[in-house]
């Protein structure tokens, strides 16, 4: 691809949960969200997963509306299916009933193909203590890097 690439990351994802096994899934799009992607115009902040009828779906993923697609516009909160083998899903499902666990999105990027793909991770969710701790670990590293 010619264009300039697109990566756009869930930092929020890595403090709020601890992150224990990553995933890179395809999306079923409409023609309009594919071109507001490559616009760099999508909020993954609150973006998680969750099964209904053996499918892997995946909820809360904003992705502005492209303001040249008239009337053909996608709704922008929508849910996507997300595109796994069979095995990868069935796994992820039966992980998933373990308490505590959950489907967290934590990068869409397009890959060399062009094609949009979400980098998913099974996750637990971090206790406030472990919040500190990863918070003064980042700003020792800060301040070592900072005096070299």
């Amino acid at each position: 691809m010619a264009g300039a690439s697109i990566n756009i990351n869930n930092r929020k994802a890595g403090f709020e949960y601890e992150l224990l096994q990553k995933y890179e899934a395809g999306m079923i799009l409409v023609g309009s969200e594919i071109k507001s992607i490559r616009q760099g115009k999508v909020n993954l902040g609150d973006a998680y997963c969750t099964f209904t009828g053996g499918k892997l779906l995946v909820r809360n993923l904003h992705i502005s509306v492209y303001k040249e697609a008239s009337w053909l516009n996608h709704e922008p909160m929508r849910e996507r299916v997300l595109l796994l083998s069979r095995q990868e899903i069935k796994k992820l499902e039966h992980r998933t009933k373990e308490k505590g666990l959950t489907i967290v999105v934590t990068r869409l990027y397009i890959n060399e193909r062009g094609f949009a793909k979400l980098e998913i991770s099974l996750a637990r969710g971090k206790k406030l203590h472990d919040k500190r701790e990863a918070t003064k670990d980042k700003d020792l590293r800060r301040e070592s890097q900072r005096e070299e």
